[in-house]
């Protein structure tokens, strides 16, 4: 037993006491904080991450039943544990680089471009710090994507570099990249695929370009290549090559492939086809290319017959935690959702999120 002193909002306040020594404080009856013995213990508020209290102040602590540690909120950083400034957090992450862009063309092919870079891995940062979020744009006309990367105190630095640009028209080599980029054609001269994988990281980030294939009678350019794919070189009968496929991740809980490469133009053959992932198709005889597609990586079709060629998809990047250590303490405006008992958190844009 205990003596009670009960907020109660039928009756006020209400004591009832005894000889206990010990000191309970209720709320309609219910225990919010006791006080046991002198050389006992004082129980605090506990309940889920859920029932944290919707307008936290400064200073609160409580419980967490979910997490099994004792939790304070702070605005600077939220809810954190008290006294467990060294905890760890599993947050596994998804990093993809900005898609390169093809070259114009003149009037011959242009390469497809390669993807960004593609990564993904676990990592176990210290709970309070925080990590910084760059996303990269995709690669304007005749440039490389950028890079993405998450940055932090604790954990450790992550790039993905932007995919790299496709060959020229003039028969030119395809860019190095995440993912190279489709070598140019002049039908006789042929230019070669960019190297992925730059800078060179293990795991890979991502594939080679395909070769320029055409002929004297006309020019087909190579496929940028992709995370999960080379880019096609270009085949016979003065076809383009196709972008090289993507990878599927399935991170935010439903499987979404990323970081297509761009196909490669063509001046009297068929266009080359953007690899799954969100890679451009490439120009082609009677056929319109198209950009490398928003927050994939996708690398952007080659040109051809003097249509320039086009612009590179932006990247991505995405963080997967439990929802029991989620702090809620983001920047740069991310989409956050729910998977189970997960919340993943997918920045579009550069931004940073406080563990």
């Amino acid at each position: 037993m205990a003596t009670t002193i009960n907020a109660d909002t039928t009756n006020g306040l209400v004591i009832t006491s005894d000889t206990s020594g010990e000191l309970e404080f209720q709320s309609d009856g219910t225990q919010v904080l006791k006080v046991d013995t002198p050389t006992g213990a004082l129980t605090i508020p506990a309940g889920t991450t859920a029932q944290r209290p919707a307008s936290p102040t400064e200073g609160m602590i409580r419980y967490n039943t979910d997490t099994g540690f004792v939790e304070s909120y702070s605005s600077v950083g939220g809810w954190f544990n008290t006294g467990e400034s060294g905890t760890t957090v599993s947050l596994e992450y998804l990093v993809v680089g900005g898609g390169g862009a093809a070259a114009g063309s003149g009037n011959h092919a242009g390469g497809g471009a390669g993807a960004g870079g593609y990564i993904t891995a676990t990592q176990t940062p210290t709970i309070g710090n925080t990590l910084t979020i760059t996303v990269g744009a995709g690669g304007s006309l005749n440039s490389a994507g950028s890079s993405s990367s998450i940055s932090g105190t604790t954990f450790t630095t992550v790039t993905a570099a932007g995919g790299g640009v496709g060959g020229t028209h003039n028969g030119g080599n395809g860019g190095n990249g995440g993912s190279g980029g489709g070598g140019g054609s002049t039908g006789p001269t042929n230019g070669t695929g960019g190297t992925g994988n730059t800078p060179s990281v293990s795991p890979s980030q991502g594939n080679n370009g395909g070769n320029g294939g055409g002929t004297n009678s006309g020019s087909a350019a190579g496929g940028g290549g992709g995370a999960g794919a080379t880019g096609q070189t270009a085949p016979a009968y003065n076809d383009a090559g196709n972008g090289g496929a993507g990878t599927v991740s399935a991170i935010t809980g439903s499987s979404v492939t990323y970081a297509g490469g761009g196909g490669g133009g063509a001046d009297i053959g068929a266009q080359g086809i953007g690899g799954s992932g969100g890679g451009g198709n490439g120009r082609g005889s009677g056929t319109t290319g198209t950009n490398g597609t928003a927050n994939t990586g996708g690398g952007g079709g080659g040109g051809s017959n003097a249509g320039v060629g086009y612009t590179g998809g932006s990247g991505v990047v995405i963080l997967r935690l439990l929802t029991s250590v989620y702090s809620g303490t983001t920047t740069g405006s991310p989409t956050v959702t729910t998977d189970g008992s997960y919340t993943v958190i997918k920045f579009t844009g550069s931004g940073s999120y406080t563990l």
